[in-house]
């Protein structure tokens, strides 16, 4: 199993419960080389970490599993025999199943986030669960997208928070602390920001570990 993640802190969390990893930083393009890089080999794909909430009634912290993405008109889905014990395994961890929207871009503001669910009635949306879908579904192994809310649908991300990540997928925390100064009305939502990602990387234990039980039906 090869997990894809966008943070380091993500991929810190995958790899103590026993997962190879590879980052992108938020980087599409260097993500998708990565991960076809890395592909040789695996028997499944798991795009890993937090997300930005569309649906309303998703908070921070919620953990939302999936089989099913959506990219530009795109749509992957693996076998329904694979489906079927991703949907197990999310009812023991009682956590949320339905489609992700795998973006281009962060999705920053309430009003893109409402117009992307009612476009798409995807639950969540971040920058690789397409990429980990597509290259999956050329290779002809199964995905799963295992993810945790950060900004639901209710949060709008302050400038700060959409400030590029280094390679090695950190905040490049110069230019964040340039950019509050320069706009420190934005200190408090960053705030809240910080303190809604603290929860759902916290969030994303269980289900790193629960990974097992899909490498053991893969």
């Amino acid at each position: 199993m090869l997990c894809t993640t966008g943070l380091r802190a993500e991929a810190r969390i995958v790899r103590a419960a026993g997962f190879p990893t590879v980052i992108g930083g938020g980087d599409r393009e260097r993500t998708a080389a990565l991960v076809n890089r890395a592909l040789p080999g695996a028997k499944c794909l798991v795009s890993f970490g937090i997300a930005g909430g569309l649906a309303p009634h998703l908070r921070a912290g919620d953990t939302v599993i999936s089989t099913e993405v959506f990219a530009s008109g795109d749509r992957w889905q693996p076998a329904p025999d694979f489906c079927a014990r991703v949907t197990a395994l999310a009812g023991e961890l009682g956590a949320i199943e339905g489609p992700v929207f795998g973006a281009p871009r962060i999705i920053a503001t309430t009003a893109e986030k409402r117009r992307t669910w009612i476009a798409t009635g995807a639950l969540t949306v971040d920058l690789e669960s397409d990429l980990v879908a597509q290259a999956a579904t050329a290779a002809g192994i199964p995905f799963v997208v295992v993810r945790t809310v950060a900004d639901s649908a209710w949060r709008s991300l302050p400038p700060a928070a959409l400030l590029p990540l280094g390679e090695n997928g950190t905040p490049q925390l110069t230019r964040a602390l340039v950019s509050v100064l320069r706009r420190p009305r934005q200190l408090g939502a960053l705030i809240g920001v910080a303190r809604e990602t603290r929860r759902a990387l916290a969030a994303l234990v269980g289900p790193a570990h629960a990974l097992h039980t899909i490498v053991a039906t893969a």
